[in-house]
């Protein structure tokens, strides 16, 4: 095609889109000249025009796209190495180590990469109908799960056996659970369970429930991305989520900490195994020639817990289901630890600020706050690639005092 063509073309398409947005301009604003408005009245007049929908699936997919684009923007811009310094050092080890080597081997499936997220390891439906065959399980009657991906088919067990769901809105950040139960008023049969699973589903069709509502759960489902067998440490993707959710059930009387069963689901590869095979192997060749610990020992790579890190009870893998000896398991906190929780985490759930603000007028004294910190970034969510490589003193008489600093 000639230059001149070329030309004339893109000259055909700017006036057709030109004439196109008049078109629309003058449709929403009849009798006005001027073809350009400035952005607040245009926004001001479509949402007049608009009906308000009930759910608008396009801008809740929107918002979530836009935040990963900001989060993979902020994993370019800030090294690896910095956040090694603010986190806890084994947990930052481990979670590397695991996400490299599941990228490395390709154990994982979308959303890929793996990094800055739990992993959704390739068998992970596997694991989720090996958790469902546990007498736990089929004793509960509300099983609470994360929202993360490789969590999706247990979270659809719990609902085509009846039981009640409860699932975080992600990340906390624009509200606190929701409730779905299949075959009711508010879900009724003919709804494909499928539809429910994921967080938009769960947006859509589940019931929004607040801080003060009376229920029990019966059981925990959490992602991880690495798990020690003998304690239950449990290291998850370094933002806090599943502790400060356990940290509020607790402490709002929704959940015992003291009987409620912790269970995760993971890949075999994720369970430490002594370091016989990767990625456990390289991890405790390279901690034992750095000489630097620090709460890990030689013998693991796993560290010491902070008060509000919540351990698990149960790991499931697609080939085996693993119970973590009583004598050995690690305790289980209970309640919020507000000399834990960073301005910057508060600042981000307004669930926790609300809870903050309200135990302290039952107190009728200010709680303590954390530490500042920065924040990790969350991950992107690509098909292809590889990316680089914090939770709960609480109110009063609960728990078991306060901690010794915030450590993802």
């Amino acid at each position: 095609m000639t230059t001149m063509k070329m030309a004339n073309v893109r000259r055909m398409i700017i006036v057709s889109v030109s004439y196109i947005i008049s078109l629309t301009a003058a449709a929403y604003f009849p009798g006005k000249s001027s073809f350009f408005l400035p952005r607040s009245r245009l926004s001001s007049r479509l949402a007049d025009a608009a009906s308000p929908p009930s759910f608008d699936e396009k801008a809740f997919e929107a918002d979530r796209l836009a935040k990963d684009a900001q989060a993979m923007k902020e994993m370019s811009e800030v090294a690896t190495q910095e956040f090694a310094k603010l986190r806890t050092p084994w947990k930052w080890r481990i979670r590397k180590a695991v996400w490299d080597y599941l990228e490395d081997k390709n154990l994982a499936q979308y959303p890929r990469p793996v990094h800055h997220r739990i992993p959704n390891f390739m068998g992970a439906d596997d694991a989720a109908e090996n958790l469902a065959s546990l007498p736990e399980f089929q004793a509960a009657d509300m099983v609470k799960v994360n929202p993360d991906t490789p969590q999706r088919h247990v979270r659809h067990l719990v609902l085509e056996n009846g039981k009640t769901l409860l699932t975080p809105q992600p990340r906390l950040r624009t509200g606190f659970f929701q409730f779905l139960k299949h075959g009711t008023a508010a879900i009724p049969p003919h709804v494909p369970i499928a539809s429910l699973t994921s967080s938009k589903g769960a947006a859509e069709y589940g019931t929004p429930i607040t801080l003060y509502e009376k229920y029990t759960v019966d059981l925990v489902v959490v992602g991880s991305t690495a798990v020690c067998p003998k304690t239950g440490a449990r290291v998850g993707k370094g933002e806090g989520f599943a502790e400060l959710e356990w940290g509020i059930l607790s402490q709002q009387g929704n959940l015992d900490a003291s009987k409620v069963l912790v269970v995760t689901t993971v890949h075999d590869t994720q369970v430490f195994d002594g370091g016989v095979e990767e990625p456990w192997k390289s991890l405790m060749d390279q901690q034992g020639k750095d000489g630097e610990e620090d709460d890990a020992s030689s013998q693991t790579p796993f560290g010491s817990l902070t008060q509000h890190d919540v351990p698990v009870d149960i790991i499931v893998t697609p080939t085996q289901i693993i119970h973590v000896p009583d004598e050995t398991k690690l305790p289980k906190p209970s309640g919020v630890y507000w000399d834990l929780l960073s301005p910057q985490k508060l600042a981000q759930i307004r669930v926790l600020q609300e809870l903050k603000r309200r135990t302290e007028e039952d107190l009728g004294e200010s709680l303590p706050s954390g530490p500042d910190e920065v924040l990790p970034p969350t991950a992107s969510r690509n098909r292809k690639g590889r990316g680089g490589g914090g939770r709960g003193v609480r109110g009063r008489g609960r728990g078991r005092g306060s901690g010794r600093g915030r450590s993802v």
